[in-house]
């Protein structure tokens, strides 16, 4: 296929072969599957700001450090070169907790370059080698969506180890590879000791993926890791391969309760609201159409 305009100076400098397809565009990138070598990968080319849905809201932000001082009042302004700043901070993020987890032993798929907006990585699989689908679009069994829960649960705990919280994890950013899950766009990560908003977008990751797997196995939706694993982390006593329970009480004198206890009612509002979207969606309907992928509803 023709070399998209953005991926021209990778293949000019050698990094990459030859663009081989189209593999899925997001809210925020586009994907595609090219050769460098020997080896098949991926290309994530970010969109412009005014060409993607997802907003870089202020709560992603906090916590994030900047070059210089320069840079901070740049980015803190409407101008060009602010705008400019904020873009490539908000890039180099994803690129930056890519290679931090993927040092620390968490799934995610591994980084090789970054270079004009084009993120080179891994391209992830599943048994017949073709591109990995993402768990949204998979049917488990109860004991499948048990495991997949407990090595999902087990890698947020290895990201929280490394600092970092995803953010954003929901079944519409994890893959499905040969050998379990994959978690991917990583952009929105935050910093888990420098942001306020940590422990509310820990609790909304851990429950979407309750919900998720719940649907297959109904007593995860009663699982509760988040508040179980903070607690640890404040103490200083959370590692990879500490033994959870899902069970968690609070202490007397909890203030943060209430918000963790919004953000999982809209969590599963939005679930309600997915199972509503796809029940429709699977519906017989005069309407020839085919629905749009669910990364661009």
């Amino acid at each position: 296929m023709k070399t998209p305009k953005r991926m021209e100076s990778l293949v000019e400098d050698g990094l990459i072969d030859e663009v081989l397809r189209p593999l899925m565009s997001g809210k925020e990138a586009s994907v595609y599957v090219v050769r460098c070598g020997d080896e098949i990968r991926c290309a994530k080319v970010y969109k412009e700001a005014n060409k993607r849905s997802f907003r870089q809201a202020s709560e992603y932000q906090e916590g994030r450090k900047v070059r210089n001082s320069r840079q901070a009042r740049a980015m803190a302004k409407s101008t060009k070169y602010g705008k400019k700043e904020r873009e490539e901070a908000w890039q180099n993020a994803e690129v930056a907790a890519l290679y931090r987890l993927a040092s620390a032993g968490v799934r995610v798929p591994k980084p090789h370059d970054f270079l004009d907006g084009v993120l080179l990585m891994d391209l992830v699989t599943d048994d017949r080698g073709d591109a990995a689908p993402r768990l949204n679009d998979v049917e488990l069994t109860p004991e499948e969506a048990r495991e997949y829960h407990e090595l999902m649960i087990r890698q947020v705990v290895r990201m929280l180890c490394a600092g970092l919280v995803h953010g954003d994890l929901s079944e519409f950013n994890v893959l499905l590879a040969t050998d379990g899950p994959m978690i991917i766009d990583l952009p929105q990560a935050i910093d888990a000791a420098g942001n306020n908003h940590a422990f509310r977008m820990l609790a909304r990751d851990v429950e979407n993926m309750a919900q998720y797997f719940g649907r297959f196995a109904p007593e995860l939706k009663k699982t509760r890791y988040a508040p179980e694993m903070w607690a640890l982390y404040q103490k200083g006593e959370l590692y990879p391969d500490t033994p959870l329970t899902g069970v968690y009480a609070e202490p007397e004198g909890e203030t943060d309760i209430s918000s963790v206890m919004h953000e999982i009612e809209d969590a599963r509002r939005e679930e309600a609201r997915r199972q509503a979207a796809r029940k429709e969606a699977e519906s017989p309907s005069s309407n020839d159409e085919p629905p749009p992928p669910p990364w661009l509803s």
